[in-house]
């Protein structure tokens, strides 16, 4: 067993030991869907219907965080056996992308009080993220994170963090390219991200709102598994949410529905070229990466 998998063990048994005694939790379940979505190696655009569950809670010196998103795409996004077999009917990729952070208040942790400026607390937060998915490029991404994160003094919460961050892949095709540096599993170079996420109420009168989301922005990490040299990725994902609870007789903050939108720039870091054409002319051997700016339609349902 390798050391990046071994540290996201250790790190999930860690986190585990207090949830037992945890001070406040939400659960959600929720969907999303979008027609817009890009992926790397794919001109064509394509729908995706995403489901979600997501875990929140804290104790009395942090708190934990978990999301699992089960992805699926249109034909546009074939998976393995539909592409190649003419036995299967062309269907739709499966992903799977499963995130948990844990943070520790370091005002609790050492019994002082961080409160300066518009920063109204500090935490160190640590976690990882894994993702599947069952595409011909076969990818699987390990990714651990650590540093330190600021809570700010707005409405609700946002929080900022400068992480160190280290990033596994494997994928299929890497090998093709191994006299320019290509390999199918790569272990990328440490580099940083800056994360944030939001969830801030806006009262539209009688009507409770909240504008929620996060964003990411992860540094070149070297070369990728086709020897080509990675940019800055640009996540962000945001979603204006209606709470609609009272018209269904539910109690406040239970059920939420609105638009969302997901931008995605250089995504995987490898660098963004719409054609096959712009891909070619730019004398990199990077492929096609298609920018995503996709709108969505969001639910959540809060347990």
């Amino acid at each position: 067993m390798n050391k990046l998998t071994l540290t996201a063990l250790g790190i999930i048994a860690l986190a585990a030991l207090p949830v037992s005694a945890a001070d406040w939790s939400d659960t959600s379940f929720g969907y999303r869907y979008g027609q817009k979505f890009q992926e790397p190696a794919n001109p064509d655009s394509m729908a995706k219907n995403i489901f979600n569950l997501t875990h929140a809670s804290g104790y009395s010196l942090g708190g934990n965080f978990f999301s699992v998103d089960m992805l699926t795409s249109s034909a546009t996004d074939p998976s393995n056996n539909a592409q190649n077999n003419a036995n299967f009917q062309k269907q739709g990729a499966h992903e799977v992308y499963v995130s948990y952070k844990h943070s520790l208040n370091l005002g609790k942790v050492f019994g002082t009080k961080i409160d300066f400026g518009p920063v109204r607390g500090m935490d160190f937060t640590f976690g990882f993220d894994y993702a599947a998915k069952n595409t011909t490029f076969a990818p699987a991404v390990y990714k651990l994170m650590a540093g330190p994160s600021f809570s700010f003094k707005v409405p609700g919460f946002l929080n900022v963090a400068l992480l160190a961050y280290r990033e596994k892949n494997h994928n299929a095709f890497g090998g093709f390219a191994i006299p320019r540096g290509g390999r199918t599993d790569v272990l990328f170079d440490t580099t940083y991200q800056v994360a944030a996420a939001w969830g801030i109420p806006v009262a539209l009168g009688p009507v409770n709102t909240s504008v929620k989301g996060f964003a990411t922005f992860t540094g070149a990490k070297g070369k990728d598994g086709s020897g080509v040299e990675t940019k800055l990725e640009t996540l962000f994902r945001g979603y204006w949410m209606f709470d609609i609870s009272p018209v269904l007789g539910t109690k406040k903050g239970t059920w939420l529905i609105g638009p969302g939108f997901e931008y995605w720039d250089n995504k995987f870091g490898d660098p963004t070229y719409s054609t096959v054409a712009a891909a070619n002319a730019s004398g990199t051997g990077a492929g096609v990466n298609p920018k995503t700016t996709c709108v969505m339609a969001a639910l959540e349902i809060h347990f």
